[in-house]
């Protein structure tokens, strides 16, 4: 059993919370006052409402720093929130962070290191954990976790919990988009799909705001490519010529570059929106201040860094993305600079909720560090693909690799030894690898040392990938890549 889980079940038992039997209803101790409570009134469970995109990076926000992007807000919403400016996507790929999210739990645990397969359920899921505690459930959106096919059916046994559900597994059809609910029936999306699924998210809030209290996920496609597909308003903002582009983009990209980013950026537009929508709802519903909203993303996208694209890599632009935190009842927005990983998120809701947290989660519990009750510890990510595929093949620089991202480092070993090593304050872009310079080694040793230590605590021992294909029946083409349809 995890350490940060007996403490936090040892808490609510002392505060006399009856966290894995809450009813409709129940009530739980509020926030001290120092985090705007008045340390003994009981107020409603918290709602969630947990927001995420598809390979949308940490770079790509206006709070963030970059002046080509329109996201205002976004922005707004990061000046009320805990925003963590390191967080990482650990496995930074669709199916692999999805399992994360709802699992609690490490890729070699849930077995979901490709796209495309079935999560099982052998752990206690976020659904699953929220209804214990007398929780509406529900999902909108992206799914990618079937691994029957991307436009079939999920029936309710493979929902991992999830009771109300507008879902497909995955398109990229942004304007042409289709989603299942109870029924084996086909139904649209109208218009570009991430409006439309905003509008039903909205629709939930509305008619759940006075009821019991509710987890809502809305998972949306944007701004994963393709690029250029976002309502033309949205694409009228940006001119690709006036754009910049990161000094790691090769000189013979950089056209192309500023052209996919004016795309990338307007999909971005358009889900800020969105965001804006969502908040305006939970205002006018009266339960902004009770409400945990979330807004991340899955995986960034290399978008011509480095000469390359999409996800996979252990590079900033891959591993990183956004992730903001509001809960005005409880929490003080400021900036985080600790990394905190996918697997970290589930067990965070739930010690914000006051809710029990399962055996089966492997993640922390970071709800005392959002909360402001204990300082962000000198902690460190653990970065990882355990078989390359899809467009980060062998042949075209694909490998295994495991690694860590702390607040300042980015050290990165593959089945050969030391590979990268990034002083990410000093070289923000990662363009001069210090591995196995000499002057570096010892502060590389302390790393590896680190990384060790991960790999230890989450059993990994970092074998090829074909070892873990086998060992989870996995049938694979030539590229790694399991076979799918649409």
């Amino acid at each position: 059993m995890r350490k940060g889980a007996v403490k936090r079940r040892d808490f609510l038992r002392g505060a006399g919370i009856a966290a894995g039997s809450a009813i409709a209803g129940a009530r739980f101790l509020g926030c001290s006052a120092s985090q705007g409570g008045t340390g003994d009134e009981r107020v409603r469970k918290p709602n969630v409402v947990f927001v995420f995109a598809d390979q949308w990076r940490a770079q790509a926000t206006g709070y963030a720093g970059n002046k080509d992007v329109k996201t205002p807000n976004l922005d707004r919403l990061a000046a009320e929130s805990v925003n963590f400016s390191n967080a990482v996507s650990g496995c930074p790929v669709c199916s692999p962070y999805r399992a994360s999210l709802l699992t609690g739990r490490y890729p070699l645990s849930h077995g979901v290191f490709l796209n495309d397969v079935l999560l099982d359920n052998e752990a206690t899921s976020l659904a699953q954990a929220y209804k214990g505690a007398g929780y509406e459930t529900g999902y909108i959106g992206k799914w990618h976790l079937n691994g029957n096919g991307r436009g079939t059916f999920i029936p309710r046994e493979h929902r991992q919990g999830f009771d109300f559900w507008k879902v497909l597994g995955c398109t990229h059809n942004y304007n042409n988009s289709f989603y299942y609910g109870d029924e084996n029936i086909r139904l649209k999306w109208e218009g570009y799909d991430s409006i439309a699924q905003t509008r039903e998210a909205q629709r939930y809030i509305r008619e759940h705001s006075r009821g019991k209290p509710f987890v809502l996920v809305l998972s949306w496609g944007p701004p994963h490519a393709p690029y250029h597909t976002a309502p033309a308003k949205y694409r009228a903002m940006f001119d690709a010529e006036k754009l910049n582009v990161r000094p790691n983009v090769p000189e013979n990209q950089r056209a192309a570059a500023r052209k996919t980013l004016a795309g990338y950026y307007a999909h971005i537009a358009a889900l800020d929106d969105c965001i804006g929508e969502l908040a305006a709802t939970l205002e006018k519903a009266g339960i902004a201040e009770n409400t945990i909203f979330v807004f991340t993303s899955d995986h960034g996208d290399m978008l011509h860094s480095r000469g390359q694209m999409k996800k996979q890599r252990p590079y900033d632009e891959s591993i990183r993305v956004p992730f903001l935190v509001r809960y005005p009842a409880c929490v003080k927005a400021r900036r985080i600079d600790m990394p905190i990983n996918s697997p970290d998120i589930m067990p965070t809701l739930l010690g914000l909720s006051g809710i029990e947290i399962p055996d089966t989660v492997e993640g922390t519990d970071f709800s005392n560090v959002v909360t402001g009750k204990t300082k962000p510890p000198d902690n460190a990510a653990l970065i990882s693909c355990q078989s390359p595929f899809g467009q980060w093949t062998r042949k075209n620089g694909g490998r295994e690799y495991r690694g860590v991202r702390t607040k300042r480092y980015t050290y990165v070993r593959d089945l050969n030894g030391p590979w990268l090593f990034f002083d990410n304050e000093k070289d923000p872009y990662q363009m001069n690898n210090l591995c196995n310079k000499p002057q570096y080694s010892q502060l590389q040793n302390k790393l590896e040392v680190l990384l060790s230590r991960k790999l230890k605590e989450t059993n990994d021992e970092f074998l090829p990938g074909p070892h873990y294909i086998e060992k989870w029946g996995y049938t694979v083409d030539e590229s790694g890549t399991v076979v799918y349809t649409d």
